[in-house]
């Protein structure tokens, strides 16, 4: 159902793509939008080693969430930051994207538990992730990728 990569020497591990996935902050979530048109966003996402699931959290209402209301196929994109070798001008840029599908957590336990690991990627200041979630945490809605499919590439900038 999902395609080969076609150059298999620039193709990452699994693990490779999971640590992008866990240690990188943002990507790109796209979706089938209005009238057919592709939707991407950029988002910031938790990859929950525990059950292979990725998490975006959001409002519960808008475009990404109307357009996953009609259809929950979406994919994910994730570059890092990438690499200059010495001497090189380009740089060594590796990607992961994921292919799956989105399901809507309403639990509010569930997006406190997950909007503070996701926090932890960006601070460590307790009080500030605690009053967060008790201010906006009523208004979150929580969004999970089950993936069904992903890949990761090295590519030269070049």
């Amino acid at each position: 159902m999902f395609r080969e990569m076609l150059r298999r020497k620039q193709q990452l591990t699994q693990e490779e793509c999971i640590e992008i996935l866990k240690h990188e902050l943002r990507g790109v979530l796209s979706v089938l939008g209005d009238d057919g048109y592709p939707y991407g966003m950029p988002l910031n996402h938790y990859y929950c080693a525990e059950d292979g699931k990725l998490y975006f959290h959001g409002g519960k209402t808008g475009h990404k969430i109307d357009a996953l209301r009609r259809c929950g196929k979406a994919s994910f994109c994730v570059c890092d930051r990438g690499v200059r070798q010495e001497g090189e001008w380009f740089l060594r840029i590796r990607s992961v994207i994921v292919f799956g599908t989105v399901d809507f957590i309403t639990d509010p336990e569930k997006i406190a538990d997950i909007s503070r690991r996701l926090s932890h990627k960006f601070t460590q200041d307790e009080q500030y992730i605690e009053n967060e979630i008790r201010r906006v945490g009523p208004g979150t809605l929580l969004l999970a990728l089950t993936i069904a499919h992903m890949s990761g590439k090295l590519v030269k900038e070049a």
